[in-house]
């Protein structure tokens, strides 16, 4: 009898397997819609900047049974900003310039200047000027505080139970515009997400015969928050804040609507 029940549960499990394994990859969208919901610039992209903007917190991942050597946050939080800064208006906000990769992109230059040299000597046509910015940001992922909120119910009758259990985490990105000409720290943007974790449970205890054969049954699942979306959610959300403390302060100013 046990193996009647165990063949149709394995076959189930492995379809289920196989189920998630053939799943096609998705492009990630704009995570925070405001983003792209923010009035078009009045003069024209502007050209920015991007430096030193990661990881500042330190933190291991979370985990209450041993030390973690993983981080707790994507190293990758730059690529996250200048998609972020790319996106902002539907594309109509910034012009990027590279930074990040900069000793790669002036090797790339010299070795087109060397080719062109080699294959047309004197009459070999100069590279233009690269852009430059009249404003860069910096910061980074400036705090992450694991259970910052938790805790849990459950209850029980004729021995049919249910439980919950949840935990908040907490994400801090710090963001500032500098000047480039005078130095100066014209904006300072700081945005915070929670970052929500849910497992829920169910059970259930009863005797079958006066013979104390018993039956139990339990059943769970869990949810927890892509840390990595979350990171992407405020970034984004502080870009849209940067956006609109700059048109306070006067650094630029929106399109008017046409009427």
């Amino acid at each position: 009898m046990m193996k009647r029940l165990l063949i149709p549960l394995l076959a189930f499990v492995l379809s289920g397997c196989t189920t998630l394994a053939s799943q096609s990859p998705t492009v990630s969208q704009v995570a925070y819609k405001p983003l792209v919901e923010v009035p078009e610039p009045d003069q024209g992209k502007i050209v920015l900047a991007v430096y030193q903007f990661g990881d500042l917190t330190g933190q291991q991942k979370p985990n209450t049974n041993f030390g973690e050597m993983s981080k707790a946050i994507t190293q990758g939080s730059v690529n996250l900003l200048i998609k972020a800064l790319k996106d902002a208006g539907d594309g109509k906000w910034f012009r990027v310039v590279e930074r990040d990769s900069l000793q790669s992109l002036l090797q790339e230059r010299k070795l087109i200047r060397t080719t062109r040299q080699m294959t047309q000597g004197e009459n070999a046509q100069p590279l233009g000027p690269m852009l430059y910015a009249g404003a860069y940001i910096t910061g980074g992922i400036v705090g992450y505080d694991s259970n910052t909120l938790s805790g849990g119910y459950g209850h029980r009758f004729l021995g049919i139970g249910y439980s919950a259990q949840y935990r908040h985490d907490t994400v801090t990105v710090m963001l500032r515009l500098i000047n480039v000409v005078s130095g100066e720290v014209e904006l300072a943007i700081m945005a915070e997400k929670t970052i929500l974790s849910v497992s829920a449970g169910k059970d259930k205890f009863k005797y079958l015969d006066l013979d104390t054969q018993l039956l139990e049954v339990e059943f769970g699942g869990a949810m927890n928050e892509p840390v990595t979306y979350a990171v992407r959610k405020v970034i984004e959300a502080s870009v849209v804040e940067l956006i609109n403390a700059g048109e306070v302060k006067g650094l630029w100013n929106y399109k008017p609507e046409p009427w």
